[in-house]
Order: structure tokens, then sequence, then C-alpha cells
């Protein structure tokens, strides 16, 4: 008797293999009648479709042939149903790059551009060992609640109402099973998706469901299907085993949780370091990244540190260095990669007072970084409603890279920016540009001649001119105004000294035609003047809650100045001139310039013009000059905030408020409300306005001075006067100036000796946005990122 074939012959296999082109023809343009040129006619065709069989994907007889035809794919080489699937299902190759990373360490893959994964999300429960169902199950699953859920082409979308049944006694039972896919758009049920098999079940647990119109019968057919009650009992069965530690191998779960308890507080101690490298401006690494050698930067001698009092450390460092573990988490690669979550933590925290607030302002202002390329900061002012008592804040987002600098490229990359924030771009209320941009001095001070300054100067410091800073150009002035009979002893002893020819010539012609000239001294107390003033009110605009009420004292403020200083302000100067020019030996006059006569054509009269002196002509053509510029730039200032006051002022002034009669209010209500309209819907209405600015001018406390205590006492009277709630908001919500912006500037060249390697924008973002909002990043909760990655490890360390 012949043996039996252990594997089928050459004519079973091409039959096999004509059965299975067969079935595949009857699948073409099977999708067909779900696409349509009409929109109506294509949803009818879902609805349709899938409203008669709601949870049967095929029948019977395609099940059998599923399951033939996979048994014999299996004694083959898999070559054409590898072929079919990445045909068919074209995520599924992305679904299983996203799983490897959950099983590779982070900083194991060449990607510059991590990928994180995400454990709530069920697009990556395709491939879930047990390991990972232990888990997710321990956990339970996750919603979050304040996702918008988009609409379809029908205008449909998913609810939160159907995470609830809804008994015939009127009772809701909670559909704990119910997730939905953010990535997706769809719906899953988390217990067939983890425990079910595939074959036998609908698309709640395969592919995920999003057919709105007949989601509440899919849903309602799905949880009275046996293979949903099933694998709820095992969802349940194996919560109840892990919960009382009775699961098959609860020995070795044990030692999973112990291990998985030392990676969280190894991550939690990592984590420190991070954050606190961040917030304040440190380097992470230097030349080594090997624990316990030179030079091996910031980050691990911190580890080391750590490492010498605290216990879970030691044994952390102690496996690394015996080789127990091969994932470690101290690589600049892990480095980067909670540099980046802790940033999106930050951005999200942000991003939701901003949606909180509604109303918000952008600060916009570009700078090229040290490869020459521009970059544009992103800053967000908004009233921060929700904390106690309200505060106007201003929020560093991001740095987002330029090529065209124009109005519209910019325009361009700011729609851009907040679409992906999830912004809306009609709720922006204030716009604060600025095409400064920053300069570096070019000439340093040697080591020779800084100690010849030191020696005759012992005060204040001589610093280089600044381009953009008010405060760098006022010390510049201040130290040679209050130190000039030092600074020119120091220069002639350089003179004096065994210095090249250039730095004799230089310092000669310093002290002997700068600082022994009168006029020199004389202009010099006359810049100090009016730097020291200007000064002063650019430090109070540049606070972040500056509001509009306070610039406009100041500036009044600082016109009022300037115009005294335009009347009295030459004759004390000249005071003070001669006084400093006494003390250095110089003589208190101006010098005389040539009077140059014009030649009188026939015809012109022959009397001569008045000639003016010296210290006439220097007082007309040099002080005045300078003092009518400084006023009419602040004028032009002036009158941008004048126009906020004209559409803003009863607002923000409340003596006016009080005693503004009925006519004017109405008008200032009027205005108010169309100057906040878009299109044909405004944020106010005008008479409920009117009412409730009546009605709080009557009750506010006489303690009540500024538009932000206004606002205070319309929190606490919650809900009385809504339509000035909503305008003292927008009011606050307007930008002053663009400091913010600017100061972001400064983590330009800092976030380049952070990390020495190639890193991303999203990374040099949010290395900036660590140590500008160091607040936000104090208060960060990190309990499920460490809990999964600790989870994680310490199933590696185990299983290796």
């Amino acid at each position: 008797m012949a043996p039996t074939r252990k594997f089928k012959s050459g004519a079973q296999k091409r039959k096999e293999k004509e059965r299975r082109e067969a079935l595949r023809k009857t699948q073409v343009g099977s999708l067909n009648k779900y696409f349509s040129s009409n929109k109506e006619e294509a949803c009818q065709a879902v609805n349709e479709n899938t409203s008669e069989e709601p949870e049967q994907v095929v029948n019977d007889h395609h099940i059998e042939e599923a399951e033939e035809l996979n048994q014999s794919e299996n004694e083959e080489n898999n070559e054409i149903l590898n072929e079919d699937v990445h045909n068919a299902e074209p995520n599924q190759s992305e679904n299983e790059e996203i799983n490897d990373i959950i099983n590779e360490d982070v900083h194991t893959t060449n990607s510059t551009e991590e990928i994180l994964f995400d454990m709530d999300d069920p697009l990556n429960w395709n491939r879930t060992d047990q390991n990972i169902t232990d888990f997710l199950v321990e956990r339970g699953p996750k919603r979050d609640n304040n996702v918008i859920f988009p609409r379809d082409k029908c205008d449909r979308c998913f609810s939160s109402k159907h995470y609830f049944r809804e008994l015939p006694n009127g009772e809701k039972q909670e559909r704990k099973w119910l997730v939905y896919s953010v990535s997706l758009d769809k719906v899953f049920c988390f217990c067939c998706k983890l425990f079910a098999k595939k074959h036998l079940v609908g698309q709640l647990a395969d592919e995920g469901v999003n057919d709105w119109h007949n989601i509440s019968d899919r849903l309602k057919s799905h949880e009275r299907s046996r293979y949903h009650i099933g694998s709820m009992t095992s969802w349940m069965e194996l919560a109840k085993r892990l919960k009382l530690k009775l699961t098959i191998d609860a020995s070795l779960q044990e030692q999973i949780n112990q291990e998985k308890e030392h990676w969280k507080q190894v991550l939690e101690r990592i984590l420190a370091v991070v954050k606190r490298l961040g917030k304040n401006n440190l380097a992470f690494r230097g030349d080594s990244e090997k624990l316990y050698e030179e030079n091996n930067g910031i980050f691990l001698q911190m580890i080391e540190l750590l490492a010498e009092f605290d216990s879970t450390m030691q044994e952390h460092v102690r496996r690394i260095n015996k080789h127990e573990v091969q994932y470690h988490y101290l690589s600049h690669k892990i480095q980067n990669e909670m540099i980046q979550l802790l940033a999106g933590e930050v951005k999200s925290s942000i991003i939701s007072r901003i949606k909180e607030a509604k109303y918000f302002s952008v600060i916009l202002d570009c700078t090229p970084d040290v490869s020459n390329e521009e970059q544009m900061s992103l800053v967000l002012r908004s009233v921060n409603v929700s904390a106690t008592p309200i505060v106007v804040e201003e929020y560093f987002l991001e740095f987002l890279k330029v090529s065209d600098t124009s109005g519209l490229g910019l325009l361009n990359e700011l729609l851009t920016a907040l679409k992906t924030l999830g912004l809306d771009v009609n709720d922006i209320r204030g716009q604060g540009y600025d095409n400064g941009s920053n300069m570096k001095g070019k000439n340093k001070a040697s080591t020779k001649r800084w100690q010849v300054f030191t020696e005759h100067v012992t005060g204040l410091t001589v610093k280089p001119l600044s381009e953009t800073r008010w405060e760098s150009r006022v010390e510049s002035v201040k130290a040679i105004r209050y130190q000039a009979p030092e600074i020119r002893e120091a220069l002639i002893h350089l003179v004096n000294g065994k210095e090249d020819v250039k730095t004799k010539s230089d310092a000669e012609t310093l002290a002997t035609y700068n600082l022994q000239n009168f006029e020199f001294l004389f202009g010099m107390i006359i810049w100090y003047e009016l730097l020291h003033a200007v000064n002063n009110v650019s430090k109070v605009l540049q606070t972040e809650d500056m509001h509009v009420d306070t610039a406009i004292k100041e500036l009044e403020r600082l016109l009022s100045f300037l115009q005294k200083f335009r009347e009295t302000g030459f004759e004390e100067s000249l005071i003070e001139a001669k006084e400093i020019a006494s003390e250095m030996g110089i003589e208190p006059v101006f010098m005389e310039k040539r009077t140059i006569h014009k030649k009188r054509q026939f015809g012109e009269s022959s009397s001569e013009a008045v000639t003016q002196s010296t210290a006439e002509s220097f007082k007309v053509n040099y002080f005045l000059y300078i003092v009518d510029q400084a006023i009419s730039s602040f004028k032009t200032r002036f009158e941008q905030f004048k126009t906020f006051e004209e559409n803003f002022g009863l607002l923000f002034d409340l003596d006016k408020l009080r005693s503004a009669d009925r006519d004017s209010l109405k008008s200032f209500c009027a205005n108010l409300t169309n100057l906040l309209k878009h299109g044909e819907i405004s944020d106010l209405n005008e008479d409920d306005l009117y009412h409730d600015l009546r009605m709080l001018s009557e009750d506010l406390p006489n303690e009540t001075k500024r538009a932000i205590d206004v606002l205070n006492y319309l929190k606490e009277v919650d809900g009385c006067y809504p339509n000035a709630w909503i305008a003292y908001r927008i009011l606050l919500t307007i930008p002053v100036t663009v400091a913010s912006a600017e100061r972001s500037f400064s983590k330009l060249k800092l976030i380049k000796s952070y990390l020495r390697s190639t890193m991303s924008q999203e990374r040099l973002s949010g290395l900036a946005m660590i140590s500008i909002e160091k607040d936000i990043v104090g208060k960060l909760d990190y309990v499920n990122l460490i809990s999964t990655f600790a989870s994680k490890n310490a199933r590696r360390v185990i299983f290796q």
C-alpha cells in the first residue's frame, strides 16, 4: 500500500490556486457601490447596505472557503497571500510599524522623527501579544472626553451618548467596551478587539465602524451577539485574575510588577533630570555618552550624582555597568524623545487654556538663527479665566521655519500652525508683529586692555551698543556719563603703554577728540536723559500682563516728560556738562564752525541773515532736532493706542464708565458691537451690553480700579453680566508689545548647546518651550507615560 502523501500534489496546489483566483475575482468591484458622484446617493447606498446585516461581514460559504484557503496557504510559501493582504489592507503595514516601535526601545531607531506609540488607540491593537493584552486589561479602556468628533460627508458624527445603553426601565448602562479611535474616526469593541477570533467577528472587532447613521442598530446587534458575550466573559475573567494575582503565571506576574515599579522609579528620576536641565537652560551632553567618563555632560553627571545617594538609581547604574540590561534610557535619543514628550504635554496644557478662554491674540516676530535660517516665534496671548485671580498670560508655542517673510508668507505659516494646533482663526482678537532681529557685537576687548580698564575704572563697565535693546543702549551711555574722567585715564594709559600702533591711535583719538570734546560730553548727557526716560517706560510695557490702559498712561507720561525736556532740558544739561568739563579740565566752549557766505546774485537784497551763536546753533541743530524726532515717533505710536481708547475707553477707564450718560453709553456699545463683528455675527449684543454696563457701573465695588479687577468681579458674580464678561476678556486679550516673541529669540542660541546632534524643528521648539513655560512644566503629570514605559521595559527584562 502506497504511503499517505504528506503534502498536496502539484495538481492539487494548482486547483487551490485557481479557487483563490476565482474568489479574488468575485470581490472585484465590490466597493464600487459605495462611491457615487452624488453625495446623497452615496450616503443612501451605504445606509441601505449596512442596515440589512449590521454585523455579518461574510456569509458562511465564504467563511468556510477562507478557512480552507488559510489551511492550504500555510503549506505554501505565502507569497500570494502576502500580496493579497498588502493590497486589501493598506494600513496593516503601518500598524505593524507602529507596534514594532513599542517592542523596541525608542533610542534604537535610526530615524530622527520617532513615532510615539499611543496605547489607547485601537489602531495599534492589531498585533498585541499576551503581555500587552494583560497591561490593557489591567488598566482598562481609556476615553478622551475632550475629543471633537469630525463630521463625515453626510454631515454626521459619532456622539458620546452612545457610550451608554438605555434600558427599558429608563436606566442607563455604560458600554465600557465601546472605545473611539481618534486617528481612524471609528469605534471599536475593546474586548472583541483583544479576545475574539478575527474571522468570526464583525467590524467592531476588526476594521472598526463609522456608519454613524446606523450606529445605534450596529451597537445593539453587536452587544447581543454570542461572540461579544464570550469576549466580555474572557475580559472580565482575565481582569479578575490579574487583580487577585491568580493567573497561571502569578509568580512571573509578581516579578513583572516588581520590575515595573523599579522602572517607574527610574523613569521618574530621569524625567526629573530632563525637566531640571530644560528649565534652567543647561546643556545636556558633552563629548562622551558613557557613565563615569570625562566630559560626558551634565545629564549623565546628574545620573551619577543621584546614584550616590538614591538606591533606585544605584541599582539602575549597577545593572548598566554589569551589562544586565540592554535598554537603560540614558542615550541622547531617549533624551530627545523625553524632551518632545514634555513639550507635547506643555503645548496641550497651553492649548486647553486658550480654548477655555476662547479669545486670543497672536504675536509674531522673525529672526535668523546661527545657520541663517529664518525662524518665526509664535506667541499667543489670552486671559486665563480658570486662575484665581484671573491673569493675562502670553505663551510661547513654537519656532516656525519660514522661507517667505512677506506678509502673505507669514500669514500662510500662521494659518497652517493654527490649524495644526486645533485653534480657530475666527477667535483671534488682536495681532502683534515686529521685523526686528537680534544682532551680535563684533568688537570684543582683549584681556590685557580689560585689565587696564579695571585698574582705572572700578564702577560701571563699558558695553557694546545694541541695535535693538533700549536697556543695552542706556547702559552703554550710562557707563561713560558717570565715569568719563576714569575712562579717559585708562585710554591715556594705553597710549603710553606698549600696545600696537593701531591700538595707540584708536585710544588717543577717543581720549583727545571725543572725551575731551565739550560737545561730546554735552551730547552724552542729553542722550542719557532721553534714553533713561524711554527705558523706564519700555520696561513697564514689556511685562506679559501689560494692558492697554496702562500703556496709554505710560506713553502720556513719557510725552509729557519730552515736552518739558524740550523747554528746560538744554539749560539743565548744559549745567551738568560744564561740571564734568571742569572736573576733567576741559574748556566748556562749543566748536566754531566756518561760516559759509553765499554769493549774492543780481537783484538779491544785501541784508545778511541773523548769525546764530555756537550754543544756539547746537541747540537748534542738535538738541531740538533729537527731541522733536523722539516726540514725533512716540506720538505716532500713541495714536494707535488712542484708537484703542476710543473703542474700549469706557471699559478700562472706570471713572468714565461710572459718569457716562445714557446716550454716550449707548453710542459706545453700538460702536464696540460693530467693531467686534465678523460677517453678520458679533461677539456682543448691543442692547444686552448696554444693560450690563449700566448695571455694572452701579454695582462695582469702590476698590475696583483696573480692568483686570473688573473681570475678577465678573467671575465672582458668575453669569450676571455675560456681555460685559465677553467684552472685558477681549479687551485684556489685545497685545501691547511683542516683547514675549523677542524674549524667545534668546533661546535659539542656548538651544544649540543643548544637543550637539541634528534636531528636528519640533524638538528645537520643545526645548525652548520647556525653558520658557517653567510654571506649566513643573505641574505636569506623567503617570500614564511612565507606567507605559515601565511595563514595557519590565517585561523585556523578565523575558530576555
